[in-house]
């Protein structure tokens, strides 16, 4: 038979076992995160890290893990934060548009003429491809490289060809304001802008250094149209 005394004192043990497990329980659900939270991190820091990857390699060598290894992120908080990898590179893109690659934008708004822009923009991107801190060139022109994603490249694509539209633009308002002869051929003008901002670019990423791209600059100049009375 169990007297009394012994059923009460196992009843005692068995009570404090259970609030040592509720009390553990709870201590670990302080100390603990909670399930599938995605580690804390700079988001702007992460970003630039990823930029200067897809900068260097391409989007195509660029592989998952190798951006989580430079953003200092696990892929979960990747995923979270970004989305999968080609929209990560979209908004890599964007942030390299409105930095870096601002360049044309910026010459085209601030110059009075399409001979002042491009020679400025041709100027700026002599030292904007060369400069230390990043990869050489532009990241418009080199990430699709051996790209068999087709929206990626189609995307780059389109970024360049807006820049080449643009100069087009500004260059036919110069023939309409006579500024520029009314027999320029402002398209095959605009190609020759883009072929220098590209070829530089990659000039650039073959070691060229910003004085000899400058002197490749001040060589395109001059095939530029001048009415002979207007001075850019």
């Amino acid at each position: 038979m169990v007297n009394g005394d012994d059923t009460t004192a196992k009843t005692e043990r068995h009570a404090a076992a259970d609030t040592r497990r509720v009390e553990t329980a709870g201590e670990g659900k302080k100390k603990g995160r909670p399930r599938g939270r995605p580690r804390s991190f700079d988001r702007e820091t992460a970003l630039e890290k990823a930029l200067l990857a897809f900068w260097e390699h391409g989007y195509e060598a660029t592989s998952v893990s190798d951006l989580t290894r430079v953003m200092e992120i696990g892929a979960p908080s990747l995923y979270a934060a970004f989305g999968d990898k080609r929209s990560l590179f979209e908004e890599v893109v964007r942030v390299y548009g409105a930095g870096h690659g601002s360049l044309t934008e910026r010459a085209l708004a601030e110059e009075s003429t399409a001979l002042a822009a491009v020679e400025r923009t041709l100027r700026e991107a002599a030292t904007a491809y060369t400069e230390p801190g990043h990869p050489h060139g532009c990241l418009v022109v080199h990430a699709a490289t051996n790209c068999s994603d087709a929206e990626v490249e189609q995307s780059l694509r389109d970024r360049r060809n807006a820049n080449i539209a643009a100069f087009e633009s500004r260059i036919r308002a110069d023939v309409a304001a006579g500024v520029l002869p009314s027999a320029t051929d402002a398209a095959a003008l605009a190609r020759h802008v883009g072929a220098m901002i590209q070829g530089m670019s990659q000039q650039a990423r073959d070691g060229a250094s910003r004085e000899e791209l400058e002197a490749v600059a001040k060589i395109a100049m001059t095939i530029w149209p001048r009415t002979g009375t207007h001075k850019g």
